[in-house]
């Protein structure tokens, strides 16, 4: 078992019920913010247009080069929300998108245009939690994962005139640019304050954040 099939295993304690969960995320816990812009900086990692969880100006940033089709993205969601949750005034995450997989593009449109429509997390929670009836690597099936998006209150119509402007387009191209110049071979790829992981692995991303944390709380 290679280690991302390890951590698909751990973490599959913490997806079960997340299915469920996430169609009631509303109801049980405010959604972490997804802010439209990020704060001044330009980088490979971090751009004006990525999205981002938690406190826009938060003094830790995980940056994750993320698949909405990836099995390991899924499994590591609850991992990152939990780093969220422990580190409120501390910790961001930035979303690069990596459309590794077949499909993924459009998934990609989906949640783009859900953010525009203030429906970001939602949408990316149902999505995730349904990625096994459409993100059939082979042979994705959109229409299952806007019919999903839909479950969850977004305007289909409206989305998808939103999905296939030239601005989504560009946040597409853009980042898939800055996958190419950083080097990532694989999803999820996590950097935290620039600095890639030792080895992947949920400890590796937790302690990375911790240590993180504890150095900009002393300053």
């Amino acid at each position: 078992m290679n280690q991302r099939n390890l951590v698909i295993a751990v973490a599959a304690v913490a997806l079960v019920g997340f299915g469920a969960a996430s169609f009631f995320y509303k109801r049980t816990t405010p959604p972490p913010r997804a802010a439209i812009v990020v704060p001044t900086e330009s980088t490979t990692l971090v751009r004006p247009h990525s999205p981002i969880l938690g406190r826009p100006d938060a003094p830790v940033t995980i940056v994750e080069f993320f698949d909405p089709a990836c099995e390991t993205c899924r499994a590591m969601y609850p991992v990152v929300k939990k780093l969220l949750a422990d580190y409120p005034k501390d910790v961001r995450v930035v979303i690069r998108y990596t459309t590794f997989h077949q499909g993924s593009d459009e998934a990609v449109r989906i949640l783009e245009a859900a953010r525009k429509m203030s429906m970001y997390v939602p949408v990316k929670e149902a999505l995730l939690a349904a990625q096994p009836n459409w993100a059939d690597h082979g042979r994705p099936n959109i229409a299952v994962a806007w019919a999903v998006a839909g479950s969850v209150g977004l305007d289909v119509d409206a989305a998808r005139k939103l999905g296939a402007t030239q601005a989504i387009t560009d946040v597409l191209t853009q980042d898939m640019a800055d996958v190419r110049a950083a080097g990532v071979r694989q999803t999820p790829t996590f950097f935290v304050n620039g600095k890639p992981l030792p080895s992947f692995g949920i400890k590796q991303l937790e302690q990375l954040v911790q240590s993180e944390v504890e150095a900009a709380r002393k300053r």
